[in-house]
């Protein structure tokens, strides 16, 4: 039962070091992965969705939905397909550490409302 214990708490220590590695390279500090609930505030920057995205995370049922989209939108920001977003979900201890050590770099939000963001700001920059 201690070796378990012990087993368990270094892949809890693991993984929020991957977490943390995530949110270095998306731009954001490293601890916000470790809060509660700050956490999933950050993601919805980091994915370029909204701040209200983060209720959503709070309603049962819904939430699962929101969670799997929200990965999607994780693994395009740094530039995976849907097959890492289906290894997420299933296989979280394995591909959210290849995110965080590995060579994975964030090239931006994918969501809509973040590539029209940034084309406003194109636009406001040239003219």
């Amino acid at each position: 039962m201690a070796l378990f214990f012990i087993l368990v708490i270094g892949l809890v220590i693991f993984m929020a070091a991957a977490f943390w590695k995530i949110y270095e390279k998306a731009g954001q500090p490293g601890w916000a992965a470790i809060v509660p609930f700050y956490n999933l505030y950050i993601l919805t920057k980091i994915i370029g969705k909204p701040g209200w995205w983060f209720v959503m995370f709070l309603i049962p049922v819904v939430q699962y939905v929101f969670l799997v989209w929200a990965y999607n939108l994780l693994s395009k920001s740094f530039g995976k397909d849907e097959g890492f977003t289906v290894g997420l979900i299933f296989l979280s201890f394995i591909f959210f550490p290849i995110l965080g050590f590995g060579s994975a770099q964030y090239i931006g939000a994918q969501s809509k409302e973040a590539k029209a963001a940034l084309q406003v700001d194109q636009l406001l920059k040239e003219g």
